[in-house]
C-alpha cells in the first residue's frame, strides 16, 4: 500500500511541464527515479539560395540535455556526406557524394563547410543528432537550399523612342542576362510599379550546356497627361534573384512639346490712325486750346494796364506845361 502511494507521488511529478529531472529520495520505501526530457535540436540553418562558386556553411545546433553526444550526421537528399563522431580519431568523416565539397578542417560538430558549391549542390540537407547508449535517442531536421547562378549582364531595355507624344503608344520589352533560376523582372513609370494589364510576359528562353535561363518581359501602354513629370516619363526595369541579385535599368524620354502658332503681325499702313490715337489727339488739341485761351487772356489784360499807364503819364505831362 504505501509503495503505491509512492507510484503516485511520482506519476503526479511526471504532470509537471516546469521540470524534467527529478529525484524522488524522501521515502526509503520509494525507489530512486530519474526523469530527463532528452536531447533537443535548437536550431538547423540551411540558407535558401547560395551563389555558384562560393563556400556556404550548413549549422545544426542541439541541447543534448544531460546526455552524451554520440554522433551528428548530415545527408543530402537522403544521403550521407558528413559524419562528426567525438570517440573517433579524426572525429570527422566524410563521404564522397556529387555537388558536395566537404571543408573538413572547418567543418565540427555543429556546423559543416562546403566549397565551392555548384548547381548540383542545390537539393536537401539534414542534420541528424544521437545520444550515446542506453537512450540512443536520434532528433533531425532540414532545410532546403537552391545554389543560384548569376547574371554576368544587367538587364536592358530595347523598343523605346527618345519622345513620345499624349497618344503614343508605348511598346518596350526588358531582356535579363542568363542566369539560374530565371530573373523575376519588374516594371516601373516614374518610380510605381507598372499595372499588370500593361505588362507582357514571356517564357524564359533555356539555353547552353548548364541550361541557363534569359527572362524577358514587356511593357504596352497608351501614353496620357498623367504619365509625364515635369515634362519627362521614367521607364525602369528591375531585376532580381531573392535576396542575392537585385539589378536595374532606366530609360528617360522627353514629351513631345507642341510648338504655338505664331502670333500674325499686324499689317496696316502706319498712318493708320486707330480709336486711340483719335482720342489722344483730340485730348491734346483740348488741352492746348485751353492753354491759348488762357495766354490770350493775359496778354490783353496787360496790354490795356499799359495803356491806362500810358495815359495817365500824358495827362500829367500836359497839366504841368499850362500857365
Amino acid at each position: 500500500m504505501y509503495e503505491m502511494w509512492c507510484w503516485i507521488v511520482i506519476l503526479q511529478l511526471l504532470l509537471v511541464e516546469d521540470d524534467r529531472s527529478f529525484n524522488f529520495v524522501n521515502s526509503p520505501s520509494c525507489p530512486r527515479v530519474e526523469f530527463a526530457s532528452g536531447i533537443m535540436l535548437t536550431e538547423v540553418r540551411v540558407p535558401k539560395h547560395t551563389i555558384k562558386g562560393h563556400s556556404v556553411r550548413l549549422e545544426c545546433h542541439y541541447d543534448m540535455e544531460g546526455e552524451a553526444l554520440y554522433s551528428v550526421k548530415w545527408y543530402k537528399d537522403g544521403s550521407e556526406f558528413y559524419r562528426y563522431v567525438p570517440r573517433d580519431d579524426p572525429p570527422g568523416t566524410v563521404f564522397p557524394q556529387p555537388g558536395i565539397i566537404v571543408d573538413l578542417l572547418n567543418s565540427t560538430s555543429e556546423q559543416v563547410v562546403l566549397a565551392p558549391i555548384d548547381l548540383s549542390s542545390s537539393g536537401k540537407y539534414r542534420c541528424e543528432v544521437s545520444a550515446e547508449a542506453p537512450s540512443f535517442q536520434t532528433v533531425s531536421d532540414h532545410g532546403e537550399m537552391l545554389v543560384v547562378v548569376l547574371p554576368e549582364e544587367d538587364p536592358y531595355i530595347t523598343g523605346g523612342k527618345p519622345r513620345y507624344q499624349i497618344g503614343d503608344i508605348v511598346r518596350v520589352n526588358c531582356t535579363s542576362g542568363r542566369s539560374k533560376p530565371a530573373v523575376h523582372l519588374t516594371w516601373h513609370i516614374n518610380g510605381e510599379t507598372a499595372d499588370g494589364s500593361l505588362v507582357k510576359r514571356f517564357e524564359p528562353i533555356v539555353s547552353g550546356p548548364d541550361k541557363l535561363e534569359t527572362s524577358i518581359l514587356g511593357l504596352e501602354f497608351r501614353v496620357k497627361p498623367k504619365h509625364f513629370k515635369r515634362g519627362d516619363m521614367k521607364l525602369k526595369c528591375l531585376a532580381t534573384i531573392s535576396t542575392v541579385y537585385w539589378k536595374s535599368n532606366e530609360e528617360s524620354v522627353e514629351g513631345e512639346k507642341i510648338q504655338k502658332a505664331p502670333m500674325l503681325e499686324s499689317r496696316r499702313a502706319v498712318s493708320s490712325d486707330t480709336r486711340a490715337d483719335r482720342v489722344q489727339a483730340a485730348s491734346g488739341d483740348a488741352l492746348a486750346n485751353k492753354y491759348s485761351s488762357g495766354l490770350n487772356f493775359t496778354l490783353r489784360w496787360l496790354l490795356t494796364v499799359l495803356a491806362a499807364s500810358r495815359l495817365l503819364c500824358l495827362s500829367s505831362s500836359s497839366s504841368s506845361l499850362l500857365p
